[in-house]
């Protein structure tokens, strides 16, 4: 029986319940929220009214819209969450296909609660539990077959708008096709990464990362490391996010660390390597144990390890808080070679790095196939779950697998039976196109890439480009459409893909019938190059300066008028230069975490290659915006002169980044493909867009701009020298000196946006912005 999910509702109004019902949301369904009546609804000055009685729902959506970072990717998407309660709402769930339940982590209340699930929920609805640590075979003993049947579970990582895992575990008796129904829902409508795990305790990420958190903290405190050290070490050198591992125990709240290690310990075998490691009576548990006591629980507390906004660092010997100190170890400088080196250093932070990773990535080997089937799994579910840029077993490869196996057996190690059967060999391993992974029996198994969910990466494997420079290539994507990717340092835009684009918009001649841009990398394009723009007004390289503006210029609106449909898919930032390749798309395919602006007045300049004339020109075109020139003037002017980025794809519909037409994909494994699809249904036919003319207010609009601009700066809300950048985006927004009889061309915005950029070069005070932006990566607010 195929089953499909379209009604959802989530039990359990707490963080994490109410924080999947509005990724529900986020994904375009509704979703019923419910959770128990307060004692206090049922009678006295409270009153019995339904909103009372809901109110846990209610005020959990309420709270949710407060938060940063947002559960919602829009405001609006909270009317598709409705608040009940278990009482009064029970009956609505004889609608629903999928109950996904976030209560207490307590097997007894839990199946109290599906008892009384089973009682009004349809024939064959899936229901799942969030819970992240107790086994799905505790959670349906006793329970009725068909329940068993209809049962998983469907473990969410915190914030689940932002993690991409989703561990779906199923039981002995679970419905394959329950599996595959909340399988494709989590892929395709949620954007998760979605890692089959077995039912076994923690499954695969909580099991590892439990593991490395708790040993990654006890080991600074036995090799006498700092706070700062350990985060350093065990962080951006194993790939590991900056916050480190004390860090990210202040990210996740310290409180919750001793309810996680019990629940573990209480489940796992005395054999347990995490069992026969962990010590209630050490230092580790000593200190975090007072710290909650005293309050500190972390960011949500007085502080962490961190407090003060990270200017101060708990010292582990003495446990008095001091100023943050700059770690200096040789084995950091060391790290820079690679993780053999790290290691091998023979200093307190190597041996801490060895003692980590021996311990860890020894651990994840052991537990293949125990707790998934492959070494794949385990790998995405540490990159997804933890954010991890290398899963265990991409680790082990980056120190190789002999080495680290000798090394292993030389420090008195047991050595894992899937690291004997690799026998020296890597993990992974690529011949032609096709890559592979080392399977537990020491076979390599082809790593299967779908047809609709690929990365770049998995087409260019054993591939040339079409053509390729530093800055970008073009890539042949199949069935007549080419990539280009972005590749310079944060995908900053220069002269290099600047080339590239003019050279994409020619490929028709090569048989191309269609064109999309992305890349694999976390961010589309952090906008402009502006270092090389500061170098060449230094020494007063005006004429060249120009150029590339000018050159900018051409190379976008080649773009734009190219004679074939070209699809922009971005990412992450897409901020600046990389919104504007984006606004000179025919349409967007964006992955729904994208975050989209002109932020150029940030560094004292404006969007000068044609970013102010394509956003003036989609919000004055929009035929739902009444009220004459100015409104959709005020609009963009505001838009550029704050430098608003949208924090989702959603919001960027708002500020006419994505216009109609334009499409939001939730899975980042999915985005390429859409984007090519999309670029194929626009082939047949397809005429590039005729050039707009718009008639603009000229002088009048800029005056009034202004006006509105001076008066933040007299109420201290803007700068002086914001004026007068902002002065030089309402020049070119209101056309100039024109007059609303008069028609303004693409071409006479793209000359006042290139002379407004170049005034703005020649001002000290932007150079000021630009060095500081690039010293500090922050704005100067001058």
């Amino acid at each position: 029986m195929t089953r499909k999910i379209e009604k959802v509702a989530v039990i359990g109004a707490g963080v994490m319940g109410a924080a999947i019902a509005a990724h529900v949301a986020n994904a375009g369904h509704t979703c019923l929220l419910l959770d128990i009546v307060p004692k206090d609804a049922n009678g006295g000055d409270a009153g019995n009214d339904s909103a009372s009685r809901s109110r846990l729902a209610t005020q959990a959506v309420q709270r949710m819209l407060k938060d940063r970072p947002a559960p919602f990717m829009h405001p609006s998407f909270a009317k598709r969450v409705i608040p009940g309660n278990l009482e009064d709402d029970l009956d609505k769930l004889a609608d629903v296909d999928w109950i996904c339940e976030a209560i207490i982590e307590n097997p007894k209340i839990k199946q109290d609660l599906y008892g009384r699930l089973d009682k009004v929920r349809k024939a064959g609805s899936i229901v799942s539990s969030n819970t992240s640590t107790i086994p799905l075979h505790r959670l349906t003993e006793g329970l009725p077959d068909g329940f068993r049947r209809d049962f998983a579970i469907t473990h969410f990582f915190n914030p689940p708008r932002y993690m991409r895992l989703l561990e779906v575990v199923g039981g002995a008796d679970t419905d394959p096709a329950a599996i595959a129904a909340l399988s494709d829902f989590g892929d395709r409508a949620l954007g998760k990464e979605v890692v089959p795990a077995k039912d076994t305790p923690g499954f695969i990420a909580n099991r590892i990362g439990i593991y490395w958190s708790y040993l990654a903290m006890q080991a600074a405190f036995d090799l006498g490391l700092s706070v700062e050290e350990a985060d350093a070490i065990c962080g951006r050198p194993m790939g590991i996010p900056k916050t480190g591992i004390f860090g990210l125990g202040d990210l996740t709240g310290l409180d919750l660390a001793p309810h996680v290690n019990e629940s573990m310990l209480a489940l796992l075998p005395d054999s347990d390597p995490f069992v026969q490691m962990y010590r209630a009576d050490g230092p580790l548990v000593a200190t975090v144990s007072k710290m909650i006591e005293e309050g500190y629980t972390g960011r949500k507390g007085k502080g962490g390890f961190y407090r003060a906004r990270g200017k101060e660092v708990r010292d582990l010997a003495t446990g008095e808080y001091r100023p943050k100190q700059r770690p200096d170890l040789d084995s950091i400088k060391a790290a820079r070679k690679g993780l053999q080196a790290l290691v091998e250093h023979d200093d307190r932070g190597g041996r801490y790095a060895w003692e980590v990773l021996a311990g860890t990535l020894s651990y994840a080997a052991s537990l293949v196939p125990e707790i998934a089937d492959d070494i794949v799994a385990v790998d995405r579910a540490m990159r997804t779950g933890y954010a991890w840029k290398w899963g265990p077993f991409e680790l082990i490869d980056r120190l190789g697998s002999g080495w680290f196996a000798e090394k292993l057996e030389a420090d008195g190690r047991a050595v894992p039976a899937i690291l004997k059967a690799a026998d020296g060999r890597p993990f992974y391993k690529e011949e032609g196109e096709t890559a592979y992974a080392l399977t537990p029996g020491g076979d390599y198994a082809a790593i299967p890439v779908a047809d609709d969910a690929w990365m770049l990466a998995d087409l260019k494997r054993g591939r040339a480009p079409i053509a390729s420079n530093k800055g970008a290539s073009l890539w042949d994507v199949g069935d007549g459409v080419a990539c280009l990717e972005l590749h310079t340092k944060m995908n900053a835009i220069d002269a290099d893909i600047m080339a590239m684009v003019v050279q994409a918009s020619k490929l028709h001649s090569k048989g191309y019938k269609a064109l999309i841009i992305g890349h694999d990398g976390d961010n589309f394009s952090v906008g402009a190059n502006v270092g090389l723009g500061l170098f060449q007004a230094n020494i007063a390289m005006w004429p060249m300066l120009e150029q590339g503006i000018s050159e900018g210029q051409r190379a976008y609106k080649a773009l734009k008028y190219a004679p074939f449909p070209v699809v922009a898919a971005p990412a992450g930032m897409a901020l600046g230069g990389g919104c504007e390749i984006c606004l000179h798309a025919d349409a967007i395919q964006a992955h729904a975490e994208s975050y989209m602006g002109l932020v150029e007045v940030g560094v004292g300049l404006l969007p000068a290659w044609g970013g102010c004339k394509e956003l003036l020109t989609r919000a004055t075109l929009n035929k739902r915006r009444p009220g004459g020139p100015m409104p959709p003037i005020a609009e963009v002017f505001e838009a550029i002169a704050q430098a608003k980025v949208a924090t989702s794809a959603a919001e960027a519909r708002d500020m006419h980044i994505l216009r109609k037409g334009d499409g939001i994909t939730m899975n980042r494994r999915r985005l390429l493909a859409d984007a090519k699809a999309k670029a194929l249904s626009l082939v047949e036919g397809y005429q590039p867009p005729e050039p707009a003319v718009l008639n603009l207010p000229g002088p009048s609009a800029r005056a009034a701009l202004n006006m509105a601009v001076e008066g933040f700066v007299t109420q201290g809300k803007a700068t002086a020298y914001d004026a007068v950048v902002a002065a030089e985006v309402a020049r070119v927004l209101s056309g100039g000196d024109t007059d609303i009889t008069e028609e303004v061309t693409e071409d006479k915005l793209l000359a006042l946006e290139r002379e407004g950029e170049m005034r703005l070069f020649r001002n000290e005070a932007t150079l000021a912005r630009i060095s500081h932006m690039l010293e500090t990566g922050k704005p100067l607010r001058n």
